[in-house]
């Protein structure tokens, strides 16, 4: 199926060889090649447990083979007895390696700005995890199962959000990571911030000293744009889907054209996603006695009802190259140098570069700006009396209360904001480290944008929300599609009914809220099995 399923509504289906059944619970095997995103969300979300791949320890083991015989030997090899970036040609002594590797975390753990949310920290371990478990980064097999214990007992590093140029890897970031593995630095732990320190004498942990190759192999990657993405994406799927449901409510309550999402039409231009968008349409407003047909009332509507399948879709096949991406990244090996083919080969390369994650992260903000630029035109015609026959800005008492014509403000407001962070972080570099790494990726500030954005996709779609449930009421909620007066009925226990004007801000943050947790049952329609085209004229 070319449509991404949601991921927060549907049954979740894992390749059986990534679970062992454990005292009653399932648990994620990581092995560094098959992590996906559902996965991701069990773990990130749901805080599913994790175990490591036997057969992957056996890697793990035989790449630190290959570092400390590389030590041993008195080998010259990038990142285990030299220095980092322009430093690369400074040779280190051999009884100062595992200085080198403190020294490069404690100097790397730079980052400034507010903290990634706990859930972000979470995900970055687990990747780093995952990529460690590859078995060609050298590292020992004490850092992996620190780095597991971690994630299974909810210890998440405290992790400036700024500070990397998602190359050389996210070294600010995952320097603050790695800290906590060395006993230092803060964490979250059982929704307390604390010391690193603190909650370790607690546990009776030892932290761990950090030898040859390891501070590098722990710092050098793109998990903190990865897992920005990863939970981006997350969120940005259960919004576009809502955005279908929400968007078939505003058709209704503008009595709008049904004939605009005949199959026909979809499949005639071709792209897979759109079509599911309209075959959702038609599902949402099956049995609705508001929709209309073409010259019933009017031949065209505006092409923020008519192009709904056009522009939705087209965002969901921006989401389906992100996962595409998403999933490639999560099981890649990022870090320099890698030793490959059993150890044998010791390469420096650049697979840290983000490049693809930022191309990936820009073009999801640039996709899901268009969800909010569209549901705020819907916004529009929802409460402008010169594009519809409803009362002025759907006021109980227009001129003496306004109803809501200010939540068409703060709509345009973020919009307009998205537009300005919907920039390609991408397209920026800047050289660092005396001009040897002298082009960049930014893909973590495109990730955080992102994250940004879809924030107000969510508030927009909350406006949106609020707009249309007045307008049904106003047509008469009982005419809707069952479906709308299921979500109607749903929606009405966080916003009640508009009587007179009230202090909005709040119905607002409620509404984004409950939008965010997903406790609707968004995903019933996303997989859509109609017999023929035939529902799209079906208005019993």
């Amino acid at each position: 199926m070319v449509f991404p399923m949601p991921l927060s509504s549907l049954f979740l289906e894992f390749p059986p060889q990534s679970f062992q059944l454990e005292r009653g619970m399932w648990m994620i095997e990581l092995n560094g090649s098959d992590l996906s995103v559902e996965q991701m969300e069990k773990i990130c979300y749901e805080r599913e447990t994790i175990v490591l791949s036997k057969a992957s320890l056996i890697d793990v083991r035989a790449s630190r083979e290959t570092v400390e015989e590389i030590v041993a030997k008195g080998h010259t090899v990038y990142g285990i007895n030299t220095g980092f970036g322009k430093l690369s040609d400074v040779r280190i002594a051999s009884e100062d390696v595992d200085d080198l590797q403190r020294h490069l975390i404690r100097s790397h753990a730079c980052g400034v700005g507010e903290p990634f949310p706990e859930i972000v920290s979470r995900a970055m371990m687990t990747l780093r995890l995952n990529a460690l478990m590859k078995g060609v980064s050298g590292v020992r097999e004490i850092v992996v199962q620190r780095l597991r214990y971690l994630i299974n007992e909810e210890i998440h590093p405290v992790i400036p959000s700024q500070g990397s140029l998602g190359a050389s890897g996210d070294l600010a970031p995952l320097a603050h990571l790695a800290l906590v593995l060395m006993g230092e630095g803060a964490v979250y732990y059982r929704g307390e911030l604390r010391t690193t320190d603190d909650v370790y004498q607690e546990l009776g942990i030892q932290p761990i000293h950090l030898k040859a190759k390891e501070g590098l192999a722990l710092i050098n990657g793109t998990q903190a744009m990865t897992a920005v993405g990863v939970i981006n994406y997350i969120e940005a799927e259960k919004n576009a889907l809502q955005c279908d449901w929400v968007a078939s409510l505003t058709l209704q309550a503008l009595e709008g054209i049904r004939d605009a999402f005949h199959p026909s039409i979809h499949e005639a231009r071709g792209y897979p996603e759109q079509s599911a968008v309209a075959a959702r349409i038609r599902n949402l407003i099956q049995g609705s006695h508001l929709v209309t047909f073409q010259g019933e009332k009017r031949v065209q509507d505006a092409y923020s009802l008519r192009c709904i399948p056009q522009v939705h879709g087209a965002t969901w096949q921006t989401l389906n190259y992100v996962r595409e991406k998403l999933t490639i990244e999560m099981n890649a090996a990022t870090d320099n140098p890698l030793l490959l083919e059993g150890g044998k080969v010791v390469v420096s390369g650049g697979n840290f570069h983000g490049q693809p994650i930022a191309f990936a992260m820009d073009f999801l903000k640039i996709a899901m700006s268009e969800l909010a630029n569209i549901s705020e035109r819907r916004i529009e015609r929802l409460v402008n009396p010169q594009l519809n026959d409803l009362p002025p800005f759907l006021s109980p008492n227009p001129g003496l209360q306004s109803g809501l014509m200010i939540l068409q403000y703060v709509a345009a407001s973020l919009v307009s904001e998205n537009k300005t962070l919907a920039h390609p972080a991408s397209v920026d570099s800047i050289p660092s480290s005396a001009n040897q790494e002298d082009h960049v990726s930014m893909g973590t500030t495109a990730a955080r944008h992102a994250s940004v954005v879809i924030d107000h996709v969510r508030k927009v779609l909350a406006i949106e929300l609020i707009c249309s449930l007045q307008a049904l009421e106003m047509r008469g909620e009982e005419r809707a599609s069952p479906l709308a007066q299921q979500l109607w009925k749903s929606a009405r226990t966080i916003v009640p009914v508009i009587t007179e004007d009230r202090v909005f801000s709040k119905d607002i943050e409620n509404m984004t809220s409950w939008l965010k947790d997903g406790s609707f049952d968004w995903g019933k329609w996303s997989s859509v099995k109609e017999g023929g085209g035939s529902s799209y004229v079906d208005n019993s």
